[in-house]
């Protein structure tokens, strides 16, 4: 027996300037994709799902060929030329002949000429593989649907958590179907409905209402074995394509359909009469910062969740860093803020030197009509690292990561990080790296939506979300969508459930 297994993730906010190149696709700290042997060794030990196939190879001692690994952190459209070459490198390991494919996938991927290019890297596999080959497919909870995505794939799970925290889990649930189908015991049938909905990322986690009795319901079905899997997708609302949205996906037995179908219609029914829970409100920067300096018990997470690089940010935008200084808030442990320049700068100067730089600020974003605006800082070179850490906390565990040259800039009491390299601070060791506890400073400014909470949640105190802006906006009304099917709610109250799309297959 034969696996190909793959491992392609990209969350693309259409609204970011910067494109999307092949190289952006890495393995940890290197630079570009993984191949073969490479690929397996880069993710043998991680909580990926593509770590959950390679258990479940093993378990059958089945063969396995691993085609590619390459993540690249959130920002804008893929370029072409970087998607040909991922998506010919599975085709090819999968047209010389397989048992299974298994794809540990985003979901949210757009291509320049594919708004929905995991559903496109699906028709090509298609195309290449005899008919009724099993093909898995792990989501992130942000996927984007189209039903091309849907009718070529064999069995389909979503993370059920925001932070991602059960990565590998979902890869487990995707590997027990499919196991199930290789071995006779199951003839599964894919379901979905997409509703016309885009849910604010700072309402949609599983966590707590009004998401949350409607993925404990989803659970509760597939454990109790009602259907094979169950998975509600909150979607990824910063791509200006037609197929964004909220996503309900369950896979059914054969010959127990209805029951698949009756709970696609209580799950997509409960979300629809909560719509409007899952809109945000968003705040001034100064009342929230203003906010914050009132609270005497740390830490005290200050979350900049317009510009965050996990949502697609440029991580540059440094309102909320001014905003903070403006106050005069002391003990401040801030970033990382992307600066390439900047850190040249700084590692030019070296450790203990006195500088005057200008951080941030170098990047426009048209889409909103935003100016990089640099922001003048004078301080002392206290650190400079290689930026390089293997993650320790529950997202992401046992991935290598870097954040390129790293320079910490301390002006006054706020210790301020720059990187070559963006990245999201979903797990402590941004900082400790560095040798800085942020779970000793009274103020953690991160640039962050959710994920935040999987590396920091338990040690703050509290938590104040600050509207800063950037293309991680959540005030949806600034975005030019023109792609985007319409009606769609909260842009238009008169959306209606009939305005989305669904699919069961006629086989059913």
């Amino acid at each position: 027996m034969k696996f190909v297994i793959a491992l392609i993730r990209h969350e693309t906010n259409t609204f970011s300037p910067i494109p999307t190149v092949l190289s952006d696709f890495r393995r940890g700290t290197g630079e570009g994709p993984a191949y073969g042997e490479a690929a397996r060794l880069a993710c043998e030990g991680t909580k990926n799902a593509a770590t959950a196939y390679l258990d479940m190879a093993r378990e059958m001692g089945a063969e396995v060929d691993f085609a590619v690994y390459a993540s690249a952190v959130p920002s804008g459209v893929v370029t072409r030329e970087a998607f040909e070459h991922l998506c010919d490198a599975v085709v090819r390991s999968a047209s010389q002949g397989c048992d299974a494919v298994l794809l540990d996938l985003h979901g949210a991927m757009v291509v320049d000429g594919y708004p929905d290019a995991e559903g496109e890297l699906l028709r090509r596999l298609r195309e290449c593989t005899p008919a009724g080959l099993p093909i898995g497919v792990s989501l992130d909870f942000h996927a984007n649907f189209s039903s091309e995505l849907i009718r070529n794939a064999t069995v389909i799970a979503g993370y059920c958590t925001y932070p991602h925290v059960d990565i590998y889990e979902t890869g487990e649930r995707v590997a027990r179907s499919i196991r199930a189908k290789l071995e006779g015991r199951s003839d599964p049938v894919l379901l979905w409905r997409r509703l016309p909905m885009l849910t604010h990322m700072l309402r949609q986690t599983p966590a707590s209402q009004p998401m949350k009795d409607i993925m404990d319901r989803a659970m509760q079905a597939e454990q109790s074995d009602e259907v094979c899997n169950a998975s509600i997708f909150g979607g990824f609302p910063l791509s200006d394509i037609p197929c964004a949205g909220l996503s309900v996906v369950i896979v059914a037995e054969r010959d127990r359909l209805q029951q698949g179908q009756k709970l696609l219609g209580d799950l997509c029914d409960l979300a629809w009469s909560r719509r409007a829970d899952f809109v945000f409100e968003s705040g001034s920067v100064p009342e929230s910062i203003a906010h914050a300096k009132t609270l005497k018990d740390g830490p005290v997470l200050l979350i900049d969740h317009g510009d965050n690089c996990g949502a697609g940010g440029v991580t540059d935008v440094m309102d909320v860093l001014e905003e903070v200084l403006k106050q005069g808030l002391q003990d401040v442990v801030a970033g990382p803020f992307w600066d390439p320049a900047t850190v040249a700068t700084l590692f030019e100067r070296g450790v203990g030197a006195e500088v005057t730089v200008d951080v941030g600020g170098k990047t426009d974003m048209p889409a909103l009509e935003l100016k990089g605006r640099p922001l003048r800082l004078s301080g002392v070179v206290e650190r400079l690292t290689d930026g390089e850490y293997t993650v320790t906390g529950p997202m992401f565990t046992g991935v290598r990561q870097s954040l390129g040259r790293t320079a910490v800039l301390r002006v006054g009491s706020v210790r301020i990080f720059i990187c070559e390299r963006p990245q999201e601070p979903y797990d402590v060791g941004v900082f400790t790296h560095a040798g800085v506890d942020p779970a000793k400073a009274h103020y953690v400014l991160l640039k962050s939506r959710q994920h935040f909470r999987a590396g920091f949640g338990p040690f703050a105190r509290h938590v104040v979300l600050v509207s800063g802006p950037g293309v991680c906006s959540s005030d949806y009304g600034l975005f030019p969508f023109k792609q985007l099917n319409r009606p769609m709610y909260p842009l238009d109250a008169d959306a209606t459930m009939a305005d989305g799309e669904s699919w069961i297959p006629a086989a059913a």
